[in-house]
């Protein structure tokens, strides 16, 4: 259904730097072993064949290129050490190193793809290619970090995919590469992006301290005893279908006057807070009884420009890079099925950002702590995990076509349970969903079911 026409390098121009040698941190080790990121984002823009081959292609090779002289660690690679006790891993950027930019064409419906109901997940990764095959050079085993992808729908619009490893950076890194991308495109030279970002050009000296240099030694010791490999081949069938909900701006003043009515000693009530707080609760419904056993939420947290416990300064907000502090919420599977369940589960999330995110003196103490949460308990029953920010969208990158239609983050197929969050441009939050089809289907209709007055 989709034809690759072909796949080039994209090197930074000539001038940059030879060579860049960036150690991991701990922030970025977490993300060693799991699977790539996998992101779409589609744009309405009709268009022949002949003006996407001479006009848009070229265009979009050439701005690559740009970007790339001031996001250089983005064409390099993850170096992983053959022998672990005597090196650690790297990020390397030398000269010749390049991105993998692939052009190709599909015949799948546009409008279905970015429609609101549910669709077959294993259609979407027509749209990206799966990471290269590791490569071992000497001392270390050698991944790359980032491929794109730009797919023609002829006459109706364009998609562009981006598979990147977690160790080179988080959501706010990605999105901000995307949108100097998309930037630099649009308006075809760098002297834009440039003057707009002004002093906060990103910066990739990872963030150090003494305190930090003792967490990396533990992350290392614990991550280096895990076989190092990468995900070759896309994960169909997933056996998953996609589907977007959307909670308008009266339904997030709705849920938050539930907690309030029910809880009104909480000083603070957020949109993050009841929305995580419904979908979780709708999830947990939808899936069934557990008995006795635990639910958990997990939500990451950017620690850039926030006081915190392991960095005086605080991280600068220019970092590219990992910088992801977060919270896990615990509730027991009973108190879902309540019937103030939804208040409970809301209440317990404020009070971790209250007490974990807020609290600077809280907030990255004891990251370490983190690598139990690695293995699920035996008590816990499912695992929701938070994807994506509306603080830092993705489809606001703007190559020239208006903001994206949809965003697709493929990565939720990996996980159990997961939500993906952005806004609806109205004031709402649009919330991604990937299920099994007949869990799918409960969720929606719990979905709506609750939010009916």
């Amino acid at each position: 259904m989709t034809t690759v026409i072909e796949t080039c390098r994209i090197p930074p121009p000539q001038g940059v730097a030879v060579e860049l040698f960036l150690p991991l941190s701990f922030f970025d080790m977490t993300w060693l072993h799991s699977n790539p990121m996998y992101v779409l984002n589609f744009y309405n823009h009709p268009c022949s064949e002949a003006e996407f081959f001479n006009t848009i292609v070229p265009n979009l090779k050439h701005s690559l290129s740009l970007t790339l002289k001031h996001y250089l660690p983005v064409a390099g690679n993850l170096l992983y050490p053959l022998d672990t006790d005597a090196l650690k891993p790297v990020l390397r950027y030398i000269s010749g190193d390049t991105v993998a930019l692939t052009v190709a064409v599909s015949g799948l419906d546009f409008d279905e793809l970015v429609a609101n109901h549910p669709r077959e997940a294993d259609q979407f990764y027509d749209h990206l290619q799966p990471p290269a095959p590791l490569i071992e050079q000497e001392d270390y085993k050698i991944a790359p970090l980032i491929s794109m992808q730009a797919t023609l729908f002829p006459n109706r619009g364009i998609c562009i995919g981006a598979n990147f490893h977690h160790s080179l950076c988080d959501w706010r890194s990605i999105v901000g590469f995307v949108k100097a991308w998309a930037l630099i495109n649009k308006s075809g030279d760098d002297e834009v992006f440039v003057s707009e970002i002004g002093e906060s050009l990103p910066v990739f000296e990872k963030p150090d301290s003494e305190a930090s240099r003792r967490v990396d030694g533990i992350f290392w010791n614990a991550m280096k005893k895990i076989p190092f490999k990468t995900v070759e081949s896309h994960p169909r069938p997933t056996n998953r279908v996609r589907d977007s909900f959307i909670l308008r701006q009266s339904d997030i003043i709705k849920l938050k006057n539930m907690v309030l009515s029910a809880r009104p000693n909480l000083v603070r009530v957020s949109t993050f807070t009841v929305a995580a707080a419904y979908v979780w609760t709708t999830l947990v419904k939808s899936h069934g009884s557990a008995g006795d056993e635990d639910e958990v939420f997990v939500f990451p947290a950017d620690a850039r420009g926030r006081r915190n416990a392991l960095f005086d300064p605080p991280v600068p907000v220019n970092y590219f890079g990992n910088c992801l502090g977060g919270a896990v919420v615990i509730v027991e599977h009973r108190k879902f099925v309540a019937e103030d369940g939804f208040v409970v589960a809301a209440e317990a999330i404020g009070d971790v950002i209250k007490a974990k995110i807020y609290d600077g003196d809280e907030f990255l103490k004891s990251p370490e702590n983190r690598l139990s949460m690695m293995s699920k308990p035996e008590r816990v029953f499912g695992v929701l995990v938070v994807y994506g920010s509306p603080k830092f969208e993705y489809k606001e990158a703007d190559f020239g076509w208006g903001a994206a239609k949809k965003v697709e983050m493929l990565s939720l197929d990996d996980e159990k349970y997961g939500m993906f969050l952005s806004n609806s441009g109205d004031g709402g939050l649009v919330i991604d969903m990937s299920l099994p089809k007949e869990m799918m289907e409960s969720f929606a209709s719990i979905f709506e079911d609750g939010l009916i007055v």
